[in-house]
């Protein structure tokens, strides 16, 4: 990972065997990929078709004063407007952290310790990946949903109480966002801030990130529990967005102030004196219910289970991962009259629900735990 020289102008003592002293020598930083900033008649052009609308005309002039407001936004580069000294507890104190940033990472803490309480009430994330509902264009809600909502009411049933993260919603609510991961751990894990501190970004419009409150709600959860079909072999869009977004949960950086903000080479110093991946989620409980119409399954679903193994989630067994055909090669027109009819896929998504259920429980009563809390990974990654 690294390449060593020796120190010049070191000598060896007299009489004394030789000594070679090496020191990490840290990787160069590759650009050259990224175009140059927009002109400003194209970013006039990209910011004004968001008012193609007839009804804009008459705040044409109010429009053209608001787009040279995010000219100079985006020109000198204003990612974060609101910023504030970091304080104490991290490596710059003096160091201008965006108030937003500040704020996410706050509830995210209280959220944590709200989770090791033993009062508090055991929650399960459920999650629906599927990118339909009958608020956008396909005009009807998913099966995904209708499982979801069968899990939902066995865990209510258990005392488990459960939080519903549709994540269809970016596809029919305006304003609702999740934008991509940027691949900050590939340049070095410390770049990859816990949470993400890619977004919100003022100067390109990269704003209303639902993955600041996403952070939180699986802090806040005991267990995950992921209703989502297949979609050409893998998961949904949505749900994709989600997973990338996480990787900043499993060996992120919970000072952005360590690398100065975005530093590559700071970044790259760091994760070369011996960054220890912290897992952030690790010890929550999972379960998996994920269907579909022709092929796909198995894969999607063994690539969901790693994914969520090496964050240090635990299995909630054999019981808990469901991949199912619904209406196997049947016309999609009569999909939900498939479901309708397969009691079985019904029952297995409650066994699902039941099984997390009763790992949330002896997780919180210290019976099951992953083998990872007393293991040191030789390769940490």
């Amino acid at each position: 990972m690294s390449s060593f020289s020796s120190v010049p102008g070191v000598e060896p003592l007299a009489n004394a065997e030789p000594t070679t002293i090496t020191i990490p020598i840290v990787p160069i930083v590759r650009t050259g990929q990224a175009h140059n900033q927009l002109t400003r008649t194209e970013f006039g052009r990209r910011y004004r078709a968001s008012f193609i609308d007839p009804a804009f005309g008459a705040e044409d002039l109010a429009i053209a004063r608001l787009e040279e407001i995010a000219w100079q936004a985006y020109h000198a580069g204003r990612k974060a407007p609101f910023t504030q000294q970091a304080g104490v507890g991290y490596a710059d104190p003096e160091y201008q952290l965006s108030c937003e940033w500040i704020a996410t990472k706050q509830r995210i803490e209280a959220a944590q310790s709200n989770w090791t309480e033993a009062s508090s009430p055991s929650k399960v994330l459920l999650i629906c990946g599927s990118a339909r509902n009958d608020g956008s264009c396909p005009g009807e809600m998913s099966k995904s949903f209708r499982l979801l909502q069968i899990a939902k009411e066995t865990l209510e049933h258990a005392g488990i109480v459960p939080d519903v993260l549709d994540l269809s919603l970016i596809t029919s609510e305006y304003g609702r966002n999740i934008f991509p991961c940027k691949g900050c751990a590939s340049t070095a894990m410390p770049l990859c801030h816990w949470p993400c501190s890619c977004y919100p970004n003022h100067a390109l419009n990269q704003t209303n990130d639902q993955m600041a409150e996403i952070y939180e709600r699986w802090t806040a959860a005991h267990a995950v529990i992921i209703v989502t079909p297949v979609y050409w072999y893998q998961s949904p869009s949505p749900l994709k967005l989600m997973i990338d977004r996480l990787v900043c949960a499993d060996g992120g950086n919970p000072d952005p102030t360590a690398t100065s903000g975005k530093n590559a080479s700071k970044a790259k110093e760091l994760e070369l004196a011996d960054w220890p991946y912290p897992q952030h989620l690790a010890g929550r409980a999972y379960g998996l219910v994920v269907h579909g119409d022709v092929a796909g399954v198995g894969e999607a679903k063994r690539a969901l289970s790693d994914w969520l193994d090496w964050m240090g989630l635990i299995n909630a067994g054999s019981l808990a991962s469901l991949g199912r055909y619904i209406g196997y090669y049947e016309s999609y027109a009569n999909s939900h009259e498939a479901l309708d009819q397969d009691l079985a896929v019904q029952e297995e998504t409650r066994n699902v629900a039941r099984a997390v259920a009763k790992a949330v429980v002896e997780l919180r009563a210290g019976h099951l735990q992953s083998t990872q809390a007393h293991l040191s990974r030789p390769r940490p990654k």
